[in-house]
């Protein structure tokens, strides 16, 4: 049920849903970056004033002027991004601004070393080369990652999605005369809810994952069926979850409807 899926852009669920995690784009993230370039130097030009007006002010010597600019340099392109990175699990204020967030290959949190290896790389590929070096690695990798992407072993992910509609599943008409006489009470509450999340996620799954795993569903719940239908597997797993759904919906007005009834009596007693 758990079969590997070889698209670098899936992960495989707890559920076994493939979920498609989208890189984020090369344009967006030259934006991104374009952004935080510039707060570095922003942040450079304000250490650069604040070093200026303490040595004419005399509140330090001039002798210290070239390890205050080293320091600047080291503090605004080197700690700042790596303490943010860390600060806000993978963001920064041009990711966030574009919708990215850095994570490893395998969609984990990017952790310190990561984001040491992405800052210390960066000075050369990004400040020190005005991004050349960052956007011919971006533009000619598969998920526009930059040099120090690739030695750290992350990549910016698309977290910006649309907001998913509510699923509402519809009784297919072909197996609207089968849902009169089907059987479906004795299915795990378990696997009811992997078919539910199945149909939750499969628009956005491949459409080799989807059917393969439409297929797996439709043969684990084909022992609490009755009885079996010639349908097409998708076709059948929705019709599974509306008769499971109004089962319990009748369940429901049932128990709502001995609770009104048992109240209506203790009160006319």
């Amino acid at each position: 049920m758990s079969t590997p899926i070889d698209t670098a852009d899936e992960v495989l669920s707890g559920e076994a849903v493939a979920i498609d995690v989208q890189p984020l784009g090369f344009f967006m993230r030259a934006l991104g970056s374009l952004i935080d370039m510039a707060v570095g130097w922003v942040l450079f030009a304000l250490f650069i004033w604040l070093r200026t007006w303490l040595v004419v002010s005399g509140i330090i010597g001039g002798s210290i002027d070239g390890i205050l600019t080293v320091a600047a340099l080291v503090v605004c392109f080197v700690v700042v991004p790596i303490v943010v990175e860390l600060a806000t699990r993978g963001r920064s204020l041009g990711r966030l601004a574009v919708g990215g967030r850095i994570v490893r290959l395998d969609g984990g949190a990017a952790g310190f070393r990561h984001a040491f290896i992405r800052a210390l790389i960066g000075v050369l590929e990004i400040y020190m080369t005005a991004g050349a070096v960052a956007i011919l690695s971006g533009a000619f990798t598969a998920r526009s990652q930059r040099l120090g992407d690739l030695v750290a072993g992350t990549y910016s992910q698309r977290v910006r999605t649309p907001k998913l509609v509510p699923l509402s599943p519809v009784m297919p008409p072909a197996l609207a005369g089968w849902a009169q006489i089907a059987d479906v009470a004795r299915m795990p509450d378990r696997l009811a809810r992997r078919i539910s999340q199945f149909l939750q996620h499969a628009e956005r799954m491949s459409p080799a994952a989807r059917a393969r795993v439409a297929h797996d569903l439709v043969a684990e719940s084909s022992a609490y069926i009755s009885p079996q239908p010639a349908a097409h597997p998708e076709q059948l797993l929705v019709a599974i979850t509306v008769l499971r759904r109004e089962r319990e919906r009748r369940a429901l007005a049932i128990a709502d409807a001995r609770a009104e009834k048992l109240t209506g009596r203790r009160v006319g007693v």
